[in-house]
């Protein structure tokens, strides 16, 4: 499938490939050990990564879902845990603004949001809802005097950009039945700090772990459906990460099976690792596919409840296995951190976690088969 990008887009494209090859890929292992640098999303505002899918009438570049993909896809060649951060920032949070959000309320954050003054996370998971999305415990309540306006109470954990973040969007309870989203300030005595988890892959993100203690939070009307359909997007996002990491992999593998000599000849010369080499070829020509499939139907306004999650289940999975194999082909010295290849192993687990574990997208899936 071949996707057609307007000439604005594929400038925009090569901007980020540029971005990435400069100033993204050569830090990854830095940033990995602390975080991304304080003008990150200064530096993505600049550049339009961090509204790429939001509609110029708001301020935003107004770019196809493919262009998303394909910009995610790119950094995650560079920094995976970079590219985690801008699909859940394009797909969720600016996207939240867009559907959810009143005039007065985007006149008041979006401004910030364009220039990269507020970052931006958007907070589901709880310590007890997780896949099970529906056990969110966190409740909203009506503050009398100030119509909109709700004091939130509860604890969210593994919320991605967290660390960055200015404002969220959070899910909350209105009531035993209905979930709905929230724009809550972190700067506010209500926010608790618990504190970075640290994790194994996409270490940068900076996750974050906190409570809300009658936190002030902006009611955005909108079903709980209505704002987790946002994710269907969220998961191309996904996609496109984990075929990054994958295609990426694959490049190492290839490039390291041409220089390393076992036996008296290359390690691209035995059938062994050429049989790798072509599965892993294989599984990443599928996963491209599937994540254009999906980005493509996606913008001819086609629902894509069971694309998104075709392309974020075999992209995610290609990640793995990619990964594991050229891992493989660099035996030893794959397992040190000499070597690029192990940091894309661990990177490439949370492609299967985030945006819906696999096993979700199985039964999502499923659903959509049997009906």
């Amino acid at each position: 499938m071949i996707l057609n990008f307007s000439e604005e887009e594929r400038q925009f494209l090569r901007t980020v490939s540029d971005w990435v090859d400069t100033e993204v890929a050569p830090c990854t292992r830095a940033w990995e050990k602390s975080t991304f640098p304080d003008n990150i999303w200064k530096r993505t505002a600049e550049l339009g990564v961090t509204s790429c899918v939001l509609p110029k009438e708001f301020g935003g570049r107004g770019y196809s879902c493919a262009t998303y993909a394909e910009m995610c896809r790119i950094i995650a060649k560079g920094d995976p845990a970079l590219s985690m951060n801008v699909a859940a920032i394009n797909a969720l949070c600016v996207a939240h603004f867009e559907h959810f959000a009143n005039e007065e309320q985007r006149a008041k954050y979006l401004p910030g949001v364009l220039s990269g003054d507020i970052p931006l996370a958007w907070g589901l998971t709880e310590p007890d809802a997780g896949s099970d999305a529906r056990r969110v415990k966190t409740t909203a309540t009506p503050i009398p005097d100030k119509p909109e306006f709700f004091h939130l109470n509860g604890e969210k954990m593994f919320i991605t950009n967290g660390g960055f973040a200015k404002l969220f969007i959070i899910i909350a309870r209105l009531d035993e039945k209905n979930l709905s989203g929230f724009l809550m300030e972190k700067d506010q005595p209500g926010f608790e700090d618990l504190g970075r988890i640290p994790t194994t892959g996409v270490s940068a993100s900076y996750t974050l772990h906190f409570k809300m203690n009658n936190a002030v939070a902006w009611h955005t009307p909108g079903s709980f459906e209505d704002v987790t359909g946002l994710l269907f997007r969220g998961r191309v996002g996904i996609g496109a990460m984990a075929l990054g990491i994958a295609e990426r992999a694959l490049e190492l593998g290839i490039e390291y099976s041409k220089e390393r000599e076992q036996f008296n000849r290359r390690l691209a010369d035995m059938q062994s690792v050429q049989n790798l080499i072509a599965d892993s070829a294989m599984e990443v020509e599928a996963a491209r596919l599937l994540v254009h499939k999906a980005a493509w139907m996606y913008d001819q306004g086609m629902p894509i409840v069971k694309e998104a999650s075709y392309c974020k289940l075999f992209a995610s999975e290609a990640a793995r296995n990619v990964t594991n194999r050229m891992l493989q082909v660099h035996g030893g010295r794959g397992m040190t951190f000499d070597y690029l290849i192990e940091k894309l192993w661990r990177d490439a687990k949370l492609t299967e976690i985030g945006e819906g574990a696999s096993e979700i997208q199985r039964l999502i899936i499923a659903k959509q088969v049997l009906r």
